[in-house]
């Protein structure tokens, strides 16, 4: 049974946490002991009364402290932006894992590119979109290896969790793993879906199974009999990884109001969109968070997708009858976004609330999903094209809600993931000029931070070029992997378009 740094290091860990002695919460939880960790306990235990206890140099005399910095990689101001991308993917990219006991760090079998910055493990819906960059760098093998970890993350643990950390346990990320092998069949044909069927079959189940635990449970039951799907997760506990966060922001809150608030912040964790003004009541306070309430209109294309990945695996065994089950449950929930999802008033798709029985009224750039995954009809994609350009279209591309919350998915930052959302579905329904425009403002936006820095960073301001981004419980990173991915494939798209 893996164990998180809470479960093995206790009082130690919330001591830590508690402490303020690193700046990131992060940080300890990614740091290595050096030493086995009932060793490093009653090591603890002996001298943390003791006279003159320092907690900081306890740590560090225990654990290899994780150190964000990469000196080895000097930035090349000779370098395009393309060839810095190149140089970069080796500082990404981590070798197999060594399994190291006491570390939270879930071992890998084959080689990964990890996102940068604070990020040093792989990133599930993070991989998809430096997977396409990959792609544009020949970096074809490196996309099999990525593949086949989170295969065997299915194999093992049942599902893809949020990263390959043990603290992570309890949640996935949104599900890409169909479109990564999608995207590795367009490379290499049909015969990659059917390698990965298994894994495609489990990954459904984590998404759709049922349970006596409505906490544990991904899928939401509507009034008409439907079911769509929610963001989960079933632990009731602070993030360990923002361990003080989470407990101040429950202070004064009962114990079941606490472990209500933390299910909720963790389910917005799976959703990737961490944090959002999509899960709030009031988008000033990110204490009335409730994720799990909500059915989002992005997850449900996913499934969508992954229902229709699944079909064609049968298709390709001849198993028909397997297949056309497998299109009708895809067909269902097609109709059922239709129905729930899609608000006629705004003419646009919106997240739906069950607690208060209505759509929630924030606008955002999730609405594109149904494009990317081709369930919109030609009446809906106009209109989304509309609202996209009257009211998300910025000088450096589309920020990700309306609103300011302070919260880094929300105005004024605009995400790499998104863009590429954006452009590819827009193309797909025709809508080739306010496509091009997304694709040339994001990555006009990319190459003048680049030349203005060095880098590549995981989210921009896009509407003021001059400011950087903001937001969220750490500061701007920079690396990035799917910043690295998505403008790397928007450069080739632009120039196959002309």
């Amino acid at each position: 049974m893996i164990k998180a740094p809470d479960e093995i290091f206790g009082p130690l860990f919330e001591a830590v946490q508690l402490s303020g002695i690193f700046f990131d919460s992060k940080t300890f939880v990614d740091s290595t002991p050096k030493a086995g960790a009932s060793f490093i306990l009653n090591a603890y235990k002996e001298e943390y009364q003791k006279d003159g206890f320092d907690l900081k140099v306890f740590v560090e005399n225990h654990f290899e402290i994780f150190n964000v910095e990469d000196s080895s990689f000097q930035h090349n101001p000779d370098h395009n932006p393309e060839q810095h991308i190149s140089a970069l993917w080796p500082v990404l990219k981590r070798q197999a894992d060594k399994d190291i006991e006491g570390s939270s760090l879930i071992p890998l079998k084959h080689d990964y590119i990890v996102p940068g910055g604070r990020f040093g493990e792989i990133y599930y819906w993070d991989s998809y979109f430096t997977m396409e960059g990959l792609r544009v760098s020949g970096e074809v093998a490196m996309i099999e290896s990525m593949i086949q970890n989170f295969a065997d993350l299915i194999d093992t643990i049942g599902y893809i969790p949020n990263g390959n950390r043990s603290y992570f346990l309890g949640r996935s990320q949104p599900p890409f793993f169909a479109r990564m092998i999608t995207l590795l069949a367009e490379i290499e044909g049909d015969a990659v879906i059917l390698k990965y069927q298994a894994q495609l079959l489990k990954e459904y189940q984590f998404w759709t199974k049922s349970t006596s635990d409505h906490h544990d449970m991904r899928m939401i039951l509507l009034p008409d009999g439907n079911m769509l799907n929610r963001y989960s997760d079933n632990k009731p506990i602070p993030r360990q990884e923002s361990y003080v966060e989470d407990v101040e922001l429950a202070e004064g809150l009962d114990k079941g109001p606490a472990q209500v608030l933390w299910r909720h912040l963790r389910g917005a964790c799976e959703s990737g969109w961490d944090f959002s003004s999509r899960w709030m009541d009031d988008s000033k306070d990110l204490g009335t968070i409730r994720c799990r309430d909500i059915i989002p209109i992005d997850l449900n294309c996913l499934m969508y997708h992954l229902e229709l990945t699944i079909a064609r695996t049968y298709e390709l065994e001849a198993k028909y009858d397997e297949a056309a089950a497998f299109k009708d449950t895809a067909n269902q929930r097609k109709e059922a976004i239709h129905k729930w999802l899609w608000s006629a008033e705004k003419q646009i798709f919106l997240d739906y609330d069950v607690v208060n029985k209505a759509h929630k009224d924030v606008p955002s750039a999730a609405m594109l999903y149904p494009l990317f995954f081709e369930l919109a009809t030609e009446t809906q994609a106009y209109h989304i094209a509309q609202y996209i350009e009257n009211n998300l279209l910025k000088e450096g591309g589309i920020v990700t809600t309306e609103i300011h919350s302070g919260q880094q998915w929300d105005a004024p930052n605009g995400w790499a993931p998104l863009q590429w959302i954006a452009v590819i579905g827009l193309e797909k329904y025709g809508h080739h000029d306010l496509a091009r425009s997304i694709a040339t403002r994001w990555t006009s936006l990319n190459e003048r931070v680049y030349n203005n820095t060095g880098k590549f960073v995981e989210k921009y301001n896009v509407e003021d070029l001059s400011l950087e981004a903001g937001g969220g419980e750490y500061p701007v990173q920079d690396g990035f992997g799917w910043t690295n991915g998505v403008y790397l494939a928007l450069k080739e798209w632009l120039q196959l378009k002309g």
